[in-house]
């Protein structure tokens, strides 16, 4: 559970840096249901499903581009 916490305190501040606010408003714009329904099975413990529903929208080379500016080259845990 700890480490759930953990990753999400990292995606909530990594949300925060300007590439994070850019990756947020293409993911809104581009996807905005589906990162709505990611948000909610996150918040109801179901991340698989969120980690799944996430993964389609953030596989397009803008997402990807944007990830590797927040600090990994697969995203936030691809350090």
């Amino acid at each position: 559970m700890q480490n759930n916490q953990d990753a999400i305190r990292e995606a909530m501040r990594l949300a925060q840096t300007p590439a994070g606010q850019q990756l947020v408003q293409m993911l809104r714009q581009n996807g905005g249901q589906e990162l709505q329904k990611a948000m909610e099975q996150a918040a109801y413990g179901d991340y698989a499903a969120a980690k799944q529903a996430l993964s389609a929208m953030l596989s397009n080379p803008e997402a990807q581009k944007l990830l590797k500016q927040m600090g990994g080259s697969n995203g936030p845990n691809g350090r």
